[in-house]
């Protein structure tokens, strides 16, 4: 064959020396390839980790907040109380302070404390809440609050996910980026000697 000849010349074509089998850019780097792979990993780790996490931490406090929904009912009543006196040095206000008085369904007379109207007067009659041992407390949790609770941590534990996930990355990559940046310093000190030097001939 001839020098002008140009049709190629049978047989494989030459191998490039730094070329790795299976890599389809010879300039992509094995840290490049590591961050490609690591990235594909924390990405699985999200699509599989944020929903199992969300739905685990919603129902573990959805069902903890039952329990409490059905503790609370079972321990707190609503009962009609008597209010003996009003405490005037809390002001004419939204709420009031006032001094009260009921009996359980045992026949104990119970004495409390709860806040009432501004314009509640002595001797009438105010709902409360109040325990079996006789102390005046708030309504009990409801499902729907037990409910809220668990949307509220599920998405607290997506939340918590992602921002994992997103902090690991950069974590990562900004290894990686050091890693390369030492690579390309060393680099440039063995090749910079060379480039300067064809300029002072």
């Amino acid at each position: 064959m001839s020098a002008r000849d140009p049709r190629p010349s049978s047989g494989p074509p030459p191998s490039h020396p730094d070329r790795t089998p299976g890599t389809a850019n010879p300039l992509r780097r094995r840290t490049d390839r590591l961050e490609s792979w690591l990235s594909c990993v924390l990405l699985l780790i999200l699509a599989l980790g944020l929903p199992a996490a969300a739905l685990s931490a919603g129902q573990s406090a959805y069902r903890s907040g039952l329990r409490t929904v059905q503790t609370q009912s079972a321990e707190r009543q609503q009962v009609d109380a008597t209010v003996r006196s009003v405490d005037e040095n809390v002001g004419a206000t939204a709420k009031e302070q006032a001094r009260i008085r009921w009996t359980d369904d045992d026949g104990t007379v119970r004495t409390g404390s709860t806040p009432v109207k501004a314009d509640t007067r002595e001797g009438s009659t105010v709902r409360v809440w109040a325990t079996r041992d006789g102390d005046v407390t708030g309504p009990p949790m409801t499902r729907n609050q037990a409910v809220t609770t668990g949307w509220f941590a599920g998405g607290a534990a997506a939340a918590g996910v992602g921002a994992a996930v997103y902090v690991a990355h950069v974590g990562a990559r900004h290894a990686l980026d050091r890693r390369r940046y030492a690579r390309w310093d060393a680099e440039w000190e063995r090749v910079e000697p060379l480039w300067a030097g064809r300029f002072h001939r």
